[in-house]
């Protein structure tokens, strides 16, 4: 009977082991809180002094790249390039004139050569002309929403005045900051979980770069993942709790 018990005693002593080994060996699962950000952000700024003609978007709007966003009063620009024009038409005209005149031995070669220049000088001011009426229209870089509309219809504005801001939110992604200790066993590519408050849903994603350097200080590093999907749900701002599960070391045999 003592041998039964004995034996009886060992085999629990062996389970209650094998459980507490178990226990030592699952990955403790690892939390931290995350942000979304989009994928690509501008601040449109003005690069010409001018009034405000047209503005065709509205805050939370969405718009396709290459939409007329704002259009300015190209009034003046307007009158500029057809005065260039006018004077490239006409030192046009008398380079051809000279070139003949030199031909009848008339003028001089340097009379000749600054009839060149003219016509090169009028073409580079044409040119600046048609690139300043273009800047009378800002199309969109990108597809993507109005984060932020800073000027109304009307208003004049100055060179590298902010306007708007933009953010594609299109592929959303997440920023998190995390223990440097993790580069032990975080990989790009890896996947991991994120539960986003706003929407109370989780969501795959997985990590797309890791920071060039750790903090000293902290001793954390940055990382960047992407959410697995298309979800027009969330947008930027919202905010989360990353789920990791840590990996173990791998247990040495006997």
């Amino acid at each position: 009977m003592r041998t039964a018990l004995f034996r009886t005693i060992t085999v629990s002593a062996f389970l209650l082991l094998g459980v507490a080994a178990a226990g030592l060996s699952a990955a403790p699962e690892q939390t931290v809180r995350a942000q979304l950000t989009p994928c690509r952000y501008a601040v449109i700024s003005s690069e010409i002094a001018a009034k405000i003609d047209r503005l065709t978007i509205r805050e939370g709007l969405s718009f396709d790249k290459g939409d007329e966003l704002v259009s300015f009063d190209d009034a003046l620009q307007q009158a500029q390039l057809k005065r260039a024009q006018a004077v490239l038409t006409a030192s046009r005209l008398t380079l051809a004139a000279n070139e003949r005149l030199l031909a009848l031995k008339s003028i001089g070669q340097l009379e000749l050569d600054l009839s060149k220049a003219e016509v090169t000088k009028a073409a580079a001011e044409l040119s600046y002309a048609e690139s300043t009426l273009e800047k009378c229209r800002i199309l969109a870089p990108f597809s993507g929403r109005v984060s932020e509309l800073k000027v109304r219809e009307k208003e004049f504005v100055q060179p590298g005045q902010a306007l708007f801001e933009i953010i594609d939110n299109s592929v959303p992604e997440l920023e998190f900051i995390a223990p440097s200790r993790w580069l032990a066993w975080l990989t790009v590519g890896q996947s991991l979980t994120v539960h986003i408050d706003e929407t109370g849903r989780d969501y795959a994603a997985a990590i797309e770069r890791i920071g060039a350097k750790v903090d000293p200080v902290s001793r954390t590093v940055k990382l960047v993942a992407t959410i697995t999907g298309s979800h027009p749900e969330l947008i930027a701002g919202m905010s989360g709790t990353i789920l990791l599960p840590e990996p173990t070391a791998p247990q040495s045999t006997p």
